[in-house]
C-alpha cells in the first residue's frame, strides 16, 4: 500500500504510529542489549571481533570512549598484507588485546585523509588514533607517534614476526595507563 493512502485513511493511522515509534525505539533497544552488535566483516583479521563500519563510526566510538581507535590500512591482493592478517588473526592475545582496548578499523582503500597518512601511503600499515576522553595532553584525535614499528622509513608497518613483540605490548600498556588516568 502506498504511503499517501496511509495518510488518508484515518484507521491506518494508528499502525503507522505504532510503526514509526517502533523505529525510534530500536537503536535505544539495542544500544541497551548486552548482545554485541555485528558490524562490517573484518576481511579475516578477526571475525570475532567488532569492528567499525565506516571511519566516522569508528571517531564516534573513539571519542564516547576510553579505548584507542585501531586504524589497519591493508590490500586484499598484496601478499604482505596477507601474510600479517594471518598472523593477527591467529594470535589469541592479540585478538584478546583488540577486543579489549581498541575501537577496531579495516581499511580496503586508501584515504585522501592526511592525518591518516602521517609518513605516507603504504600498505599493510596500523594507526592507533588517541580519544580525546582519554585526557591526554593533546585533546584531539590524532595518530599517535609513539605506537610505532621498526621501520624508520615506514613508522606504522608491521610484518607478521612483530605480532606480540613490544610493539603490540606498549600500545596496550599505553592505552591502559590513559584509560586509568
Amino acid at each position: 500500500m502506498r504511503l499517501e493512502l496511509l495518510f488518508r485513511d484515518q484507521h491506518y493511522l494508528p499502525r503507522l504510529g505504532v510503526l514509526l515509534t517502533t523505529v525510534r525505539i530500536i537503536p535505544t533497544l539495542l544500544s541497551k542489549s548486552h548482545v554485541p552488535l555485528r558490524s562490517a566483516p573484518s576481511p579475516g583479521w578477526g571475525d570475532e571481533l567488532i569492528w567499525a563500519q565506516t571511519y566516522e563510526e569508528a571517531l564516534y566510538r573513539a571519542k564516547s570512549s576510553t579505548k584507542f581507535l585501531m586504524v589497519i590500512f591493508h590490500l586484499e591482493n598484496c601478499p604482505h598484507s596477507s601474510a600479517l592478517k594471518k598472523a593477527f588473526a591467529e594470535n589469541k592475545k592479540i585478538q584478546k588485546m583488540a577486543d579489549e582496548d581498541f575501537i577496531l578499523l579495516n581499511l580496503v582503500f586508501e584515504t585522501t585523509d592526511k592525518h591518516l597518512s602521517p609518513d605516507g601511503q603504504y600498505v599493510p600499515r596500523i594507526l592507533f588514533l588517541a580519544s580525546p576522553s582519554l585526557r591526554l595532553a593533546d585533546p584531539s584525535l590524532t595518530v599517535r607517534a609513539d605506537i610505532t614499528g621498526r621501520y624508520a622509513d615506514r613508522l606504522y608497518a608491521y610484518e607478521p614476526s612483530d605480532v606480540g613483540l613490544r610493539e603490540y605490548g606498549s600500545a596496550r600498556r599505553s592505552a591502559t595507563r590513559n584509560r586509568k588516568a
